[in-house]
């Protein structure tokens, strides 16, 4: 069976909620809509306070090609447009609305008909990615139609669709297969017409094989659309390692995806773009996991963007007594909540709480120079040395580690036997990087326009 060929683990399988089908939350009554749940710049806000907005209506305008559209997840009154704390404990600017009634924007189809039939062409649906404001759902927050716009030069051969969801914990893509595995099919076909590609392929590990039956028995009338059924093995959800896997090509350091012929769209997004283009609907909703070993209810949730997690927890079961940590998204790859009146966001694929004793970091010791880490690492990394550079603050020697080639997996920390914080300082040092590697292009763009600037002033 398929799987990638560097490092790798696999951790026990806690899919608690695999059985929950997906349960509408009640629209709260206050929202919370940063205008930043996306990697790029911020929109900017196009309301002001004491406006009256609808489901589905404009409220921040993306402003650039990296950016995303944000769209009011319920109708009200704008009540304020100030900072407020999000999941990391850091202030963003956001929009709150406050809830009055459920009235949808006319434009929205919220019937039930299913549309296969795709009548745009592939710029049109592009550009109604980007009008609805759709970003990549597995928790990276990429803007979509970004991905979708191959540079010239480049050239798409092959669509891939992560259905993976490796993390130990979560079910929301598991529950989505089973309970709209039609509309997914659709959505792979509006980005292989978007692409112009004739072959698309759904990863899917073998830990889930109902969805894959249910998937492979619906992509039976899809024509190019291949199910693929892939090894258990941590973390083939990793964009370059599901490429490896399902193609045997392997991204270099410091490539992209489409450097190798191939667009990686989480089964989340697909989801969004069908109902983007095919019932004109933004992103202002999408399913939540609520899980984890302590919770008396571990649930999958239809979710409106800006909910409080509290809400959430409380409809999973109410917070238990033994809970000693909640993570945003999986243990793997989930950082934990600083404070939990926090929102929703795109980005927000599952909330995950652990109990006092499995949240508790054992005592670290020295590095016994074992190498497991390395031996596990999917990137081919040395995490030991990363660590260490990292915590000496050797950030041109942590560059010169391909420190920007971790994927911050987990993997190392996970099997390292004298419990050290690997991935902590590996964090911390790949901030610092990349925060050198922007100013550096940064410094680089404005020279070039200063000496652009200088020439025109000399014709």
């Amino acid at each position: 069976m398929k799987t990638f060929k560097i490092g790798g683990i696999h951790p026990n399988d806690m899919k608690l909620s695999a059985g929950s089908t997906i349960r509408e939350m009640a629209v709260p009554a206050e929202v919370k809509i940063p205008v930043s749940q996306h990697i790029g710049a911020p929109a900017q806000a196009v309301v002001a306070v004491g406006d009256t907005v609808k489901v589905g209506q404009l409220i921040a305008q993306a402003t650039g090609f990296v950016s995303a559209n944000i769209h009011s997840s319920v109708s009200g009154k704008v009540k304020k447009i100030e900072e407020f704390v999000d999941a990391n404990g850091y202030k963003k600017m956001g929009i709150i609305i406050a809830t009055e009634g459920d009235e949808w924007l006319e434009s929205i189809d919220r019937t039930d008909a299913i549309r296969r039939e795709v009548t745009m062409e592939p710029a049109e649906i592009i550009k109604r990615i980007q009008e609805m404001g759709i970003v990549g759902m597995g928790g990276a927050t990429f803007p979509a139609h970004v991905k979708l716009s191959v540079p010239p030069g480049k050239k798409c051969e092959t669509l891939i669709i992560n259905a993976v969801e490796c993390e130990p914990y979560l079910t929301s893509d598991h529950r989505l297969m089973l309970e709209h595995g039609e509309e997914v099919l659709i959505g792979v076909k509006i980005l292989m017409h978007a692409l112009g590609v004739a072959k698309a392929y759904v990863g899917i590990e073998n830990n889930k094989p109902d969805a894959i039956d249910n998937l492979k028995r619906l992509a039976a009338s899809f024509e190019g659309i291949e199910v693929v059924p892939l090894k258990l093995r941590y973390p083939q959800g990793g964009e370059k390692q599901l490429i490896d896997a399902i193609t045997g090509r392997q991204v270099p350091s410091g490539k992209l995806p489409i450097d190798v012929g191939a667009v990686v769209q989480n089964v989340g997004t697909v989801f969004a773009i069908y109902e983007a283009v095919q019932k004109n609907k933004p992103l202002i909703e999408r399913i939540v996991c609520v899980t984890g070993k302590p919770l008396r209810e571990p649930s999958n949730f239809m979710v409106r963007i800006g909910t409080p997690v509290t809400a959430l927890i409380d409809a999973a079961g109410g917070m238990p007594e033994d809970c000693g940590k909640v993570i945003g998204g999986g243990p793997m790859m989930g950082r934990p909540f600083t404070r939990l009146d926090v929102p929703v966001v795109k980005g927000t694929s599952g909330i995950t709480l652990m109990s006092i004793e499995d949240s508790k970091r054992r005592e670290a010791s020295n590095c016994i120079r074992c190498a497991k880490c390395v031996n596990v690492c999917p990137m081919g990394l040395e995490p030991y040395l990363m660590s260490t550079l990292a915590k000496l603050g050797r950030y041109d020697d942590l560059r010169e580690a391909h420190v920007m080639d971790c994927i911050e997996c987990g993997c190392c920390i996970f099997t390292c036997p004298s419990n050290r914080p690997i991935l902590d300082y590996v964090r911390a040092g790949k901030a610092k990087v990349g925060a050198q590697l922007r100013a550096e292009a940064a410094a680089h763009k404005a020279a070039a326009e200063a000496a652009k600037a200088k020439e025109a002033e000399g014709k």
